[in-house]
């Protein structure tokens, strides 16, 4: 729909979304795409690597790292499809309603952006706390996107009533018909309605319900389960999405608020609960270091051997209490902890080299994450892995 607005010559009045002033908000929907696809693109190459290796906790653990940038890629086409819509409507006014100004659209489409902006700048950012700080506030936005799609169309109608323009108001309506995102994911509100939804969610055979209508598939929820009991996805995130496609854009519910059916589909426990948190706060661990398992002085070692962009070794950090962290590097002076064989940085090193020795050939980058996953389980270091600072 995209590359249609934008290949859509203008009519004889000259105004269309492809031409002038309002090409800006096309290219707007180009560049969210772009991104999109790459947030995708990373978390499936993180998936099939995660499936290649042969410790299946080392598998669990990368296939954890793409948890981010599917949370990115989900919700960030979402919010794609929802700005698609608008260029949806705007495009038709243009283009059928003389009587709608240039100007009040033209501001109208970037009051919505900048509602946008921020949420998608956190998605797009992949750092794990943003994204799933933008990703619990996103049924709130829709709240508010689906209010300025109502009122745009309510200015419409009214030019087109007092314009006397009877038949653009119904090609508007036959427009909105095909709209992707609000009309699906959102009902219409009357002027009168409150902003608040209430519509029940329940757990049928085939999916979850709102009302009499399938929000998503019995499938759906199958997969958003299984990644939610592996920890690549949390439940208020997956939560976040149920309300968003059952309507209940305004409701900051927590998982717990949702019925009891769907939670005990999306397997919704103290345990699964408890495989969530990862981060600093939710792990009382603010104070606590990020260890490299792979040392950051050999970078270029690791990256001769696959260890970039996604797979950098930066990605590859895991929280430590200060005393774990110290032992396993020898003690708090770390140039006296290098003298000692079984210092974490040194006793890696020379395991990798052996086993290239050994090999007759340079490792690959899954035999350096086995071996790896091996020396963590020894050392007791958890296999579960935090970005650290780039260089």
């Amino acid at each position: 729909m995209l590359s249609k607005l934008a290949e859509r010559a203008p009519v004889f009045s000259g105004r269309a979304l492809s031409g002038g002033a309002f090409t800006r908000y096309l290219d707007h929907g180009t560049n969210e795409v772009a991104w999109v696809r790459g947030a995708l693109g990373s978390a499936t190459m993180l998936a099939g690597g995660a499936s290649e290796l042969g410790d299946s906790e080392m598998d669990l653990a990368v296939l954890r790292m793409a948890g981010p940038r599917l949370q990115s890629a989900m919700f960030g086409a979402l919010l794609f499809a929802t700005w698609v819509d608008f260029l949806q409507l705007s495009d038709v006014l243009l283009r059928e309603c003389p009587m709608c100004g240039d100007e009040k659209l033209f501001l109208d489409l970037h009051r919505v952006q900048g509602l946008m902006e921020p949420t998608l700048a956190d998605l797009a950012s992949r750092d794990p706390e943003r994204v799933e700080a933008a990703t619990l506030a996103m049924p709130e936005l829709m709240g508010e996107l689906t209010h300025e799609f109502n009122m745009m169309l309510a200015d419409a109608k009214t030019a087109m009533e007092e314009g006397g323009k009877v038949m653009v108001a119904v090609q508007v309506l036959e427009m909105l018909a095909m709209v992707s995102t609000l009309k699906m994911g959102m009902p219409r509100l009357p002027p009168s309605a409150p902003a608040t939804l209430g519509v029940g969610l329940v757990m049928s055979s085939g999916g979850v319900m709102a009302g009499s209508r399938l929000v998503v598939s019995a499938e759906w929820v199958e997969m958003m389960r299984r990644l939610v009991q592996a920890g690549v996805l949390s439940v208020p995130v997956v939560s976040a999405a149920i309300r968003i496609h059952g309507g209940q854009v305004m409701m900051a519910q927590a998982h717990q608020d949702l019925p009891e059916g769907v939670r005990e589909a999306l397997g919704d426990s103290p345990e699964v609960r408890g495989m969530q948190v990862t981060d600093r706060a939710g792990a009382g661990m603010s104070e606590a270091p990020k260890h490299h398992v792979m040392p950051k002085e050999h970078r270029e070692w690791f990256e001769a051997r696959g260890f970039k962009g996604d797979m950098d070794i930066d990605q590859f950090c895991v929280r430590l209490e200060l005393a774990h962290h110290e032992a396993i590097h020898g003690g708090g002076n770390w140039k006296l902890g290098r003298t000692w064989p079984g210092e974490w940085n040194r006793m890696i090193m020379q395991t990798l080299m052996d086993a290239e020795v050994e090999a007759g050939r340079l490792l690959t980058r899954n035999q350096v994450l086995d071996i790896v996953a091996e020396r963590m389980k020894t050392y007791r270091v958890p296999i579960t892995f935090t970005k650290g600072r780039s260089r």
